[in-house]
């Protein structure tokens, strides 16, 4: 599925750990505190869990939303947007 994860986190320290993580499960960067990437279920789960270990739920909010890949093509980009063939559910290699 296609998620996109929105936060916002005063701490640093827990900011920076937050972005690691969507980074390491694969999302890709569409600003600074928004991620956008397909995701399974169980990754979903593990970034929630991840996420619910760093930040202080007093304070922080943060938002994972679902999304058809029909829903991401009918989105509206406006100036400097993001590229949205950067994200699928087809598997991307990189061989060196």
């Amino acid at each position: 599925m296609i998620c996109w994860v929105m936060y916002d986190i005063k701490d640093d320290r827990a900011r920076n750990k937050v972005a690691k993580a969507c980074e390491k499960i694969g999302l890709y960067r569409v600003q600074y505190s928004v991620f956008l990437g397909s995701l399974e279920k169980t990754e979903v789960d593990t970034l929630q869990i991840q996420i619910e270990e760093y930040i202080n739920p007093e304070n922080d909010s943060v938002y994972i939303f679902p999304m058809s890949k029909d829903e991401l093509r009918e989105t509206v980009l406006l100036g400097q947007a993001f590229d949205k063939k950067m994200i699928t559910d087809e598997v991307k290699q990189l061989f060196l």
